[in-house]
């Protein structure tokens, strides 16, 4: 049987951008990059823990790599195109039964998406500070912005996945911590997780509760 390790871009609005650029073919080209850069080392990230613990069904569908094509999930490609609010990559095939533990060894797996998108952000917020005013004020002031909206994407990635629901890699997470018998039950949410995701963003709830943790990480880490 096999599971996943999805990746979920958080909705987040690029702070500003609109009062620069207010062309919405301007706003996708800046977001394009930053988004298929940061889900492509998400899900590799994800494949190459799986990997390191045994499990080569990653590395043999060809995910291993930093190929974005490999990783683009059409549909939720377009999604983000269209709302600039939501989008998703395609999951990194995940086999447990290669695993020793397979309860801990998921849940290190799945922590290696958000890990690596919290490593992104801490690494691009230096580049920001250290050449960020310089860019903004030359003709590659656009780069500027990539570089706050890399920031962003990564925070918003990580967060927003550590979300303890199905499918977020949060979810794997807590079933590894769980007892063996509470995850089991919590697993049942499973088939239900994707209807509770889009209810919790329709209904402004991740708006409330999520984007300000987002906000406030993206604030620390843009005035360090």
């Amino acid at each position: 049987m096999e599971k996943s390790c999805g990746n979920f871009l958080t909705p987040v609005r690029p702070y500003g951008i609109s009062l620069i650029m207010n062309s919405v073919i301007q706003q996708i080209i800046l977001l394009i990059v930053p988004v298929l850069f940061s889900i492509t080392v998400h899900e590799v990230c994800h494949g190459y823990a799986a990997y390191r613990l045994g499990d080569p069904t990653a590395r043999n569908a060809g995910r291993l790599t930093l190929n974005p094509i490999k990783h683009i999930d059409i549909v939720g490609l377009l999604v983000l195109l269209i709302t600039r609010m939501i989008g998703w990559a395609k999951p990194v095939p995940v086999d447990p039964r290669y695993f020793r533990n397979p309860r801990k060894d998921m849940m290190w797996v799945s922590l290696a998406g958000p890990a690596s998108n919290i490593g992104l952000a801490v690494v691009f917020a230096v580049v920001y500070k250290a050449f960020g005013n310089m860019l903004a004020a030359s003709y590659l002031f656009p780069l500027s912005f990539m570089l706050e909206i890399m920031v962003m994407i990564n925070v918003g990635l990580a967060v927003f996945n550590l979300i303890p629901i199905p499918p977020l890699d949060g979810s794997h997470i807590l079933e590894g911590l769980l007892p063996p018998d509470m995850a089991r039950a919590y697993s049942a949410i499973a088939p239900y997780g994707f209807m509770i995701l889009l209810l919790l963003i329709f209904t402004r709830v991740v708006d409330f509760v999520i984007f300000p943790i987002i906000r406030a990480a993206v604030q620390i880490l843009l005035s360090i």
